[in-house]
């Protein structure tokens, strides 16, 4: 196997890594979004039942 290879075995490899790692982090991104958006739901549900049941 030349060097030439291996250098692009590497580079595909440390470009894969990264790639990962971007993934990860939007992913995260977006989990953090949902929990917020489900949070602001729920409290806005709890708000109008609890607004509800005591009139």
């Amino acid at each position: 196997m030349s060097s030439s290879d291996q250098e692009n075995r590497q580079r595909n490899r440390e470009i894969a890594e990264n790639e990962a790692k971007r993934e990860v982090v939007s992913n995260v991104r977006v989990s953090t979004w949902a929990i917020a958006v489900t949070v602001i739901a729920g409290v806005i549900v709890f708000g109008i039942a609890w607004a509800w049941f005591n009139r």
